[in-house]
């Protein structure tokens, strides 16, 4: 099963409508958070928001978990050794306000088990991946500097 989330601040259509279309060709379950979005996917199961316990559950059952760049769901990855790949939301394409995103996903690029995805093509050929690493993989160095580049995104 793959997972899906958007967080719970801001819609994110380009991330869904992507996942949506990637899922019509996948043979695996795939469930996605997608908060306020009006729009709804036509291959996946959704869920606008999950409690934190749901959110822990289907993490934890989860191959592999996509999501915005979002600190919340970094940590839990890395927490329940789960791959993860990111999909930063842009300013230009009026996605979030500043580009906080795409700053905190150049830092996290070279973490194990952190996957970041720039385009739809690359977000397609991660997930269909077998072979991902988990996030948590990573050295105490490694540790310290994801820690320290989630505190830096958390500031801003």
């Amino acid at each position: 099963m793959i997972l899906v989330t958007v967080g719970t601040q801001l819609p994110f259509s380009r991330l869904i409508a992507a996942m949506d279309h990637i899922t019509d060709s996948l043979e695996e379950k795939v469930i996605a958070q997608i908060g306020s979005q009006s729009e709804k996917p036509l291959h996946m199961e959704t869920v606008a928001e999950l409690t934190p316990v749901e959110f822990e559950k289907y993490m934890s059952n989860a191959r592999v978990i996509v999501s915005h760049v979002g600190g919340g769901t970094i940590l839990t990855a890395q927490r329940l050794k789960k791959p993860l790949i990111v999909f930063p939301r842009q300013a230009k394409l009026l996605e979030h306000r500043n580009d906080h995103q795409l700053d905190t996903a150049r830092n996290l690029d070279s973490l194990k088990g952190i996957y970041v995805a720039w385009t739809e093509v690359q977000l397609e050929e991660l997930v269909q991946r077998n072979d991902l690493i988990p996030a948590g993989s990573h050295n105490s160095k490694e540790r310290v500097q994801l820690v320290n580049r989630l505190k830096l995104f958390i500031d801003e």
